[in-house]
């Protein structure tokens, strides 16, 4: 067998069952062949991959190798697959979208469904990067477009169209001094927010749109914040603030699709943080007619969540 994917789910497979028998039946495969195959491995590798005498099964060092090179095998086939589809799919319009992975969470599925329903023959490929470097990939060509937030950061050797953001609040746990029992969404006027922000908080890492303007606001107040914890995900933060680790400033969209919980939301007022939401085309370049669609299926969005 040479396909490197398999050979990923069959080693996962026998990992997880640590008996070949049972991995086997998951596999709808032998028991014989699946032995066979490992056997096989390990003889042309010259060692052993999987350390069986003892349970639970482990790859070994030599394994481990083995096993990150059918991950970049797989990658690469992966990319090579990506590139050569304008030639292997003439008839396919392909859109290499940029958008940071937390974003596209709540982006892309109100973006893509319709836009792919309408355009069949148009295939979308996502690449899931910081905001630093989907701007570096536009600019070098490597991808067509890409969807962020904050717009005011972005080169000025890009175009972009822009949609109105979302509320964005302080999280307040039921651990922190600030919080008020029996009370969800407080009166902005009810805290003072500068104090707030002096509590152990739980942020997004720096490479993220949020986390610019958020480090803007602790200037605006002169403070220099107490961050316990930083995470590339708003999504982690969040789940992180609401089981009490530390505040952390998060979005209406984020906070809706949260379990139900004890806890405070501190409206910011908007002229501190208000997101705004784009797509975003090298200047000066001819858009493919697949593009401008997709810009114009952008631009009728309503990406505005209430809470």
């Amino acid at each position: 067998m040479n396909d490197p994917e398999a050979l990923l789910h069959y080693l996962d497979v026998l990992l997880k069952e640590n008996n070949f028998t049972k991995a086997a039946r998951e596999l709808y495969i032998s028991q014989p062949y699946l032995t066979q195959l490992i056997k096989r491995i390990e003889k042309r590798l010259g060692t052993q991959i999987i350390n069986r005498d003892h349970v639970p099964f482990s790859l070994t060092e030599a394994g481990m190798i083995y096993y990150k090179y059918l991950e970049n095998i797989s990658y690469n086939d992966q990319q090579l697959e990506r590139e050569l589809a304008p030639f292997t799919q003439p008839n396919k319009e392909i859109i290499k979208v940029g958008i940071l992975e937390s974003l596209g969470t709540f982006l892309l599925p109100r973006l893509l469904p319709d836009f792919l329903k309408e355009n069949p023959t148009v295939e979308i490929q996502l690449f899931e990067n910081s905001p630093r470097t989907n701007e570096t990939k536009l600019l070098n060509g490597e991808i067509d477009c890409y969807i962020g937030q904050t717009p005011k950061t972005i080169s000025r050797d890009l175009t972009y169209s822009v949609k109105d953001g979302e509320q964005y609040y302080v999280v307040i746990p039921q651990s922190s001094s600030f919080f008020q029992s029996g009370k969800f969404i407080l009166e902005p006027s009810s805290l003072d927010l500068k104090e707030v922000l002096q509590d152990p908080m739980v942020l997004s890492s720096s490479e993220s749109a949020i986390r610019h303007q958020v480090n803007g606001l602790f200037q605006k107040f002169h403070i220099k914040p107490n961050i316990v914890l930083e995470s590339k995900s708003i999504v982690t933060t969040t789940e992180l603030a609401l089981r009490g680790v530390g505040l952390t400033i998060s979005s209406a969209s984020i906070l809706t699709k949260m379990r139900q919980t004890p806890i405070n939301l501190l409206p910011i007022d908007e002229n501190l943080i208000y997101i705004q939401f784009f797509i975003a085309t090298p200047t000066n370049k001819e858009l493919s007619p697949a593009l401008q669609r997709l810009i114009t299926c952008f631009k009728k969005l309503n990406l505005k969540s209430s809470i």
